[in-house]
Parts: C-alpha cells; structure tokens; sequence
C-alpha cells in the first residue's frame, strides 16, 4: 500500500483540496485488505511488546477529523492488537471547568505516554487552533487581555510546533492522523444515526450545529497542518469516506513507524545470564 502521497511534512506546498477523500488506493472493498489488516495488526503487536520492553521511545497518536470521520472505529480495529497495559486511549471532549483554569495545553501534556508506553488522543490540543479559531471562544476565555488579542491562533501554532519538538527531543514520537471526510460522506452517516436506533446515541444536535461551519472548519484544518507539519512530526491526511480503507492505511502507517522505531529487547548481561543460571538451579532444587 503507498501511503507516502499522504504524509506532509511541512517542506513542500499543502492543499487539502489535492487530497481525495474517496481515495482506496486501488483497493476494491475491505476483502482485498483484509488479509493486510490482520498481518499489520499482527506485526503491531510485536513491535508494541518490543518498545514496552526497550522502555525508550514513547509513542503519541493522534487522531482529528470532522464528526463521523470514523476515529473511534479506526481506533478500535487498528489497535485491536495491541496489549492494553501499554496504552491509554484519550478522549478530549469540551474542556472542564478545571482544564479552562490551566494553559490550553496542561491537559494534553499530563497524560502523555511514558517512554515504552503508547498513548492515543481522540482529537486533543489541536481542538485549541480548531473549534477554538472557527467560534473565537479565545475572546471570552478568563486570560488576560494580551494573551487574546490579534494573532492568537497563528501564536498557538508556534507553541504547538515547539511543544512537538519537545516531546521528540525527550523520547516522544507524534504520529498525527487528519481522516479526511467529504461533506456528503459525513451526511450520510449523520442520517444513518438517525435512522438506526441502534446509533441514536452517536447523535447530537451539535453536530447539526457544526456542520454549518464546514467552510470555516476545512480551512482551519488546512492553516493548522499546514502550519504544524515537519519532518519529524509530520501529519497523515487519510482518506476517510471509505472506513475499511481508512484503517488499512492507518494500519501500514503505524506499522511503518514501528519499523522505522525498531525496539528492541533489552540485551541480556553475562551477570545477568549467570544470576538466571544460579536461579534455574535453586528452583530445580526447590522442586
């Protein structure tokens, strides 16, 4: 699968409008990537049990799109694989009370993953350069007057891209999904939601609510991984109208940085081969 068309990286010009939203690579239905699926989930795994044990490099993943883009289910069957106990899966709905009190990052920054450890961002501080830019909430936020004055935006797209640097300078890979959704694809699943009771509860008037904005919506998604992609943390613009698609190619992505990581397991001393020897034979005796 050639996933590299949808890596940007902040060294050539980005249009969204070049991306397909319908693109299947080639591919005619899920059958034909479904033996691929199970062999990356598969190598996932392996890799996962490798950078757990290495405990070197932590590994952030995260996923924006508009609303039923497909983020949880890709989610849920990309990381099906994986152990557990080695990731958390992070949810970032409106911000509490709390989380208001504190910069726009302090939320996303307490849960980042421990070096050994994934963690995955369902949506997370880009929220802050997104919903935040498109309704200007950042003008009634209790901060003071120069933090919201002209600019703000464009200054959070800096503090974002020196936060990434950050993180890869102290051990932490980003891999950054944008599942990229047609606003005809995205009215179908709505209708679906309404029409299966089943999905009433993915429903929300809000969604009604948003959708008005798409216009403003595409183009901040377009100033904001225009604005923070880079080599080191580059963005994957994911064709997101056909969701068996979607996760093969987050799966091979995933998988690609995996390799590209290589964990390995600790190397074994030769005390440590003997202290394993001298414990083989006390729990032989012991019976």
């Amino acid at each position: 699968m050639n996933v590299k068309k949808y890596k940007v990286t902040g060294e050539n010009l980005f249009s969204l409008d070049e991306f397909d939203t319908g693109d299947t690579g080639g591919f005619g239905s899920s059958d034909d990537v479904k033996e691929m699926m199970k062999e990356n989930i598969a190598e996932i795994a392996k890799f996962q049990d490798r950078l757990y044990a290495e405990g070197k490099t932590g590994l952030l993943i995260i996923f924006q799109a508009m609303d039923a883009a497909g983020k949880d289910s890709a989610i849920k069957h990309v990381m099906s694989g994986i152990n557990p106990q080695g990731v958390e899966v992070v949810s970032f709905k409106q911000p509490s009370a709390e989380e208001l009190s504190h910069d726009y990052l302090w939320r996303a920054a307490k849960v980042l993953p421990a070096r050994g450890k994934i963690a995955i961002f369902n949506r997370s501080y880009y929220e802050d350069v997104l919903v935040v830019k498109v309704h200007k909430l950042y003008e009634n936020m209790r901060m003071p007057d120069r933090c919201k004055g002209k600019g703000v935006i464009e200054k959070r797209y800096g503090q974002i891209r020196n936060f990434e640097d950050y993180l890869w300078e102290n051990g932490i890979v980003t891999v950054k999904f944008f599942l990229h959704l047609s606003k005809e694809t995205q009215m179908k699943r709505f209708l679906e939601r309404i029409d299966n009771k089943n999905k009433n509860w993915k429903f929300s008037d809000a969604d009604v609510r948003e959708r008005k904005h798409w216009d403003e919506y595409q183009k901040a998604y377009q100033a904001a991984i225009e604005a923070t992609a880079s080599k080191n943390n580059p963005w994957h613009v994911i064709p997101a109208d056909k969701k068996w698609y979607t996760r093969a190619a987050i799966s091979s992505i995933l998988l690609s940085v995996m390799k590209k990581l290589d964990p390995q397991y600790p190397v074994v001393t030769k005390e440590q081969e003997d202290a394993l020897a001298e414990s083989r034979k006390t729990l032989e005796a012991l019976g």
